[in-house]
């Protein structure tokens, strides 16, 4: 019940970096396998097409978080921040998640509209397991649609079957 009474929005971060293990436990909160035998995860899925990647932007790089392997896979060894929104506090914020969503894992027989509505409630799911860690770690998030999709897109090198849903930015707050 805390956790509830303290989850908020904020878009106030300081720059300071997040411990790797703190990172570890967000992305697994996020949407990490909880259930190895199924290979289920922490937030649920339509269809359980796990079609949601979550990008990871740091100053170091952007990375793909393989939830089997529980790791960060280098994708850009460049800081690509400044691109994941068009609010200014997205340059200096120490991550900024990218939910992504791949319409290729979502089979033949679903509609684009179901692709697109299916994508966005599971995105909401993973949104708020992150909204409800950096509660409980005494951390500041905000999800954010304020986003040039194409030029993210472009820069993350995404194909045509992968789309860009939000953005999702976390750090400590500003003292």
């Amino acid at each position: 019940m805390q956790v509830l009474r303290d989850r908020s929005s904020s878009r106030s971060f300081s720059s300071g970096k997040l411990p790797l293990q703190m990172l570890s436990n967000l992305l697994w909160a996020a949407f990490g396998i909880n259930r190895p035998d199924s290979g289920k995860r922490t937030a649920p899925s339509a269809m359980n097409w796990q079609e949601i990647d979550i990008y990871v932007a740091t100053a170091d790089g952007l990375y793909l978080y393989d939830s089997r392997g529980h790791q960060l896979q280098t994708v850009l060894a460049e800081d690509i921040r400044v691109l994941t929104g068009l609010q200014p506090f997205v340059k200096e914020a120490p991550v900024n998640l990218i939910y992504v969503a791949d319409f290729s894992r979502m089979g033949t027989t679903a509609s684009q509209q179901d692709k697109e509505l299916y994508s966005a409630a599971d995105t909401g799911f993973i949104g708020e397991n992150v909204y409800l860690f950096c509660a409980s770690e005494g951390l500041s998030t905000v999800v954010r649609g304020s986003i040039d999709r194409e030029a993210l897109a472009k820069a993350m090198k995404l194909r045509t079957d992968q789309k860009i849903i939000l953005a999702q930015t976390v750090g400590y707050p500003k003292k």
